[in-house]
């Protein structure tokens, strides 16, 4: 299914099935997910080391390496969904509200196209 019409509550439960199924849920500790998450967002990485900016981009576009990019992500986001499983957190809220905090931190009059923060106000 499309991102358009795909639940992450649905995504959750495909990756729980897959999990189950195997019997690795007692393997699905939060700092065995945590490392597993972070090892692959570097393997998503590496399809982008020492690319400038264009060639990023165009490494992105590339059919010669959109599959394995593609994989490197499906990766990371199988390992959120499990520690958002292991953890029963709400991903959909915590994202929600890691929006309004970031909206608070960097307003968009003052961030708009600036990769800077703000400065904080003077007292």
């Amino acid at each position: 299914m499309p991102d358009t019409t795909e639940t992450i509550a649905q995504l959750r439960q495909a990756v729980q099935a897959f999990v189950d199924e195997r019997d690795w849920r007692q393997f699905h500790t939060p700092k065995n997910l945590a490392m597993s998450l972070a090892i692959e967002a570097a393997e998503l990485m590496e399809h982008f080391q020492w690319l400038d900016l264009p060639e990023s981009v165009a490494r992105g576009s590339d059919p010669a390496h959109r599959d394995a990019i593609a994989d490197e992500m499906a990766d990371v986001c199988c390992y959120l969904l499990s520690l958002a499983n292991a953890l029963e957190l709400d991903l959909s809220s915590a994202v929600k509200s890691k929006l309004v905090k970031n909206a608070v931190k960097y307003p968009a009059d003052q961030c708009r196209g600036r990769f800077e923060r703000p400065r904080p106000p003077a007292e």
